[in-house]
């Protein structure tokens, strides 16, 4: 059929992190270590590079989000619920470290997945879900740690370990999910059945798209992206807080965004998404080793963000058309 050949090429418009991305993350870089005499230094980057595994990992997950036209502000407190349930399945169940890492991903899965159907099932901004959800999250990640940490020991901080010299396995790991996110979006249909969607769900759905289906697949997969960020965090501090990730989703989205993926769904690159990463990591550790506080802090990240924001909307105008496919 024609139309749904049409619909399976790729976007003419695709985000190359050497559009924005590379060029400022070069900038911030080069600002900070003229500022910082310890920031071009080994030590640094290997501490960026191994505090960064869980943002990444749940900004791929953003990625298929915001490319269908969606966000998911629950990230966040998913993340902090599958870290307590992990941590209750090795410490008050006694099940073995697999056992409770699917525990993790089942939870996280299905909250994404809760998230998609209430969406597509009856048409609810996906804005007010995953606030919903968000509260509902985070209030049994609480009730289930009795708003405690939970410590598991040494079992699994291995995974925060630095190898190769300065980057860690779980830094490797959140990597693979970048590359495997780049490939999925760039060359399978299922990946620019997402990009359609969010250029143009109608057009999609009369060409015989599932684009429901589409939906609440890209909600389970954040929803799955959540709970790997949570076994890193485990990871990384041997405990779970049903504290953790109060704040994240603001920082996912970020990185998304400045990444180069639109805000208003059908463009987007997961290799920029990684730098847009990164962006966030650097000028989080340049701020603060410049001693910047943190309600100033927050105000250059917002500040970057809205220079992101902008920048896409002026290169939507220069174009004067959205993504076809």
């Amino acid at each position: 059929m024609p139309t749904i050949g049409r619909i399976q090429r790729r976007p003419r418009l695709s985000v190359s992190p050497f559009q924005t991305a590379i060029p400022l993350l070069g900038l911030l870089v080069g600002a900070f270590g003229l500022l910082s005499p310890h920031f071009l230094t080994l030590k640094t980057f290997g501490a960026i590079a191994n505090q960064i595994p869980g943002l990444t990992v749940i900004s791929v997950g953003m990625t298929f989000v915001i490319l269908v036209g969606s966000v998911d502000l629950s990230v966040g407190s998913v993340m902090a619920l599958c870290s307590v349930a992990m941590a209750n399945a090795l410490v008050q169940w006694n099940l073995p470290v697999f056992l409770a890492v699917g525990v993790a991903v089942i939870v996280g899965t299905l909250g994404g997945a809760i998230n998609g159907v209430i969406v597509t099932r009856w048409r609810v901004p996906s804005f007010i879900v995953t606030l919903a959800m968000m509260e509902v999250a985070r209030g049994t990640a609480y009730l289930v740690s009795n708003t405690r940490t939970i410590y598991i020991g040494a079992t699994m901080n291995w995974i925060s370990r630095p190898i190769l010299g300065f980057v860690s396995v779980g830094f490797i790991l959140a990597l693979s999910f970048v590359i495997v996110g780049h490939l999925i979006v760039q060359h399978t249909v299922f990946g620019r059945s997402v990009v359609g969607v969010g250029t143009n769900e109608t057009a999609m759905r009369l060409s015989g798209i599932n684009t429901a289906g589409v939906t609440i697949s890209v909600f389970s997969l954040v929803g799955f992206t959540a709970a790997i960020a949570a076994i890193l965090e485990i990871a990384r501090l041997e405990a779970a807080d049903p504290n953790t990730g109060i704040g994240l989703e603001l920082r996912v989205i970020a990185a998304v965004v400045i990444g180069g993926t639109s805000f208003m769904g059908g463009r987007g690159n997961v290799f920029s998404t990684f730098f847009g990463v990164l962006i966030v990591a650097v000028l989080e550790t340049g701020l603060a080793q410049l001693g910047i506080s943190e309600p100033l802090k927050r105000i250059f990240t917002g500040a970057v963000i809205v220079v992101a924001v902008v920048h896409d909307i002026g290169r939507r105008r220069v174009v004067g058309v959205r993504p076809q496919l």
